[in-house]
């Protein structure tokens, strides 16, 4: 899991939500080592942190491209983070 920061860096967002997927999957279903579980989560934090700052900077092209054409913006969503 060397260089996962860099390696998620180059992903789309379908990509990152792929291999969160899959990583997700092959922590569930093996009992790795507690320093590869250890890399695999943060690795998992990345791409989390890769997807939710891709979909928030697409939410906020969509608000100013409403917002462009004159059509009502959208209100904010709400957040599991207690937002």
């Amino acid at each position: 899991m060397k260089n996962s920061k860099a390696n998620t860096e180059e992903l789309s967002v379908e990509e990152t939500l792929t291999q969160l997927q899959a990583l997700i999957e092959k922590m569930e279903s093996s009992e790795m080592p507690l320093d590869e579980s250890l890399a695999a989560f943060e690795t998992g934090i990345e791409l989390t942190r890769r997807a939710q700052k891709a979909l928030g900077e697409a939410e906020q092209k969509v608000k100013l491209l409403l917002a462009e054409e004159g059509e009502p913006v959208l209100a904010d969503m709400p957040t599991n983070d207690g937002g």
